[in-house]
């Protein structure tokens, strides 16, 4: 009688060697790692980093995709974001590809999905040191938005017809660059639909000192903004606060939000401070830091 052959299954693990990115982030994120080689398909609305587009076939949109092409790709991962691509995903894994959907919301869990990405391909170590680069600089954010003479109300408009506020990685990127963000109880839901804001008065009520337009795929159209009836009245409006932050840099739940996002913020409610302390200046009044602010209550 021979002996059993041994099982070595382990040997024959492979990670993924033909991946197919149907959004951006997670193209970005492998390039960061290094891990570019393993791309065989984007995004079309992929434009970060801008030379992936000439080096990489384009097979999906956003909630649409191309699947012959990306099942030509003989692909051996795919990789999606949310709900939007359900469908998707499931024509593709009818197909018997494997297919892995990802549904980060906030901060946490953008950090969690990076992670999560780089174990896949085997890059925890590098991963993990890029997201401790990432929270490095969040924290100094937060610390440098302590000194604020007050906090700014900020209103981040999604979309402007029907008006739509930011989602919560928005919302909550916003707070760490110093500012309150005017609907954070909208930004807890997921959906778009659920972030309506169907009067506009509301925006108007909450008198935003800030206005961020972020409009997917369109250029935010300040005229229009200033123009809406009764918005000549609020704050952002009155004092010409009101900017412009590509949608490629805040609302890609990955790293362009967690770099080019946050510093776009910081600069924006920064700015709107320094104009705090002039006014101050002028009125002859000593600006208060939120932190100083803080200490005298307590």
């Amino acid at each position: 009688m021979t002996a059993a052959n041994t099982l070595n299954y382990t040997a024959q693990v492979k990670l993924p060697e033909r991946i197919v990115c149907m959004t951006e982030e997670t193209t970005e994120w492998l390039y960061l790692l290094g891990e570019d080689w393993r791309i065989v398909g984007i995004s079309g609305y992929t434009v970060r980093p801008p030379h992936a587009r000439k080096e990489k076939p384009k097979v999906s949109a956003f909630t649409s995709a191309k699947i012959h092409k990306i099942l030509e790709l003989e692909p051996d991962l795919v990789i999606g974001f949310s709900d939007m691509q359900a469908e998707i995903a499931a024509d593709l894994v009818r197909e018997g590809v494997t297919v892995h959907i990802c549904n980060q919301r906030s901060v946490a869990e953008i950090f969690s999905t990076l992670l999560m990405i780089g174990c896949m391909v085997g890059a925890e170590q590098k991963a993990r040191e890029l997201l401790g680069h990432y929270e490095a600089r969040l924290n100094a954010i937060q610390q440098t938005a302590a000194a604020l003479p007050r906090r700014p109300k900020v209103y981040f408009e999604e979309w402007g017809d029907p008006l739509i506020s930011g989602i919560r990685w928005v919302s909550e990127l916003i707070e760490i660059a110093g500012g309150d963000d005017s609907f954070a109880e909208l930004s807890v839901h997921a959906d778009a639909k659920s972030r309506i804001i169907g009067d506009q008065d509301r925006v108007i009520a909450k008198a935003p000192d800030i206005i961020i337009g972020s409009w997917c795929g369109r250029k935010f159209a300040t005229e229009k903004v200033v123009a809406r009836t009764g918005w000549d009245a609020v704050p952002a409006v009155l004092h010409n606060q009101l900017f412009e932050v590509k949608s490629a840099d805040i609302l890609q739940p990955g790293p362009a939000c967690l770099t080019d996002g946050i510093d776009h913020l910081e600069k924006i409610i920064q700015g709107w401070a320094a104009l705090q302390i002039e006014q101050s200046a002028v009125q002859g009044q000593e600006p208060t830091s939120v932190q100083q602010e803080q200490e005298q209550k307590t």
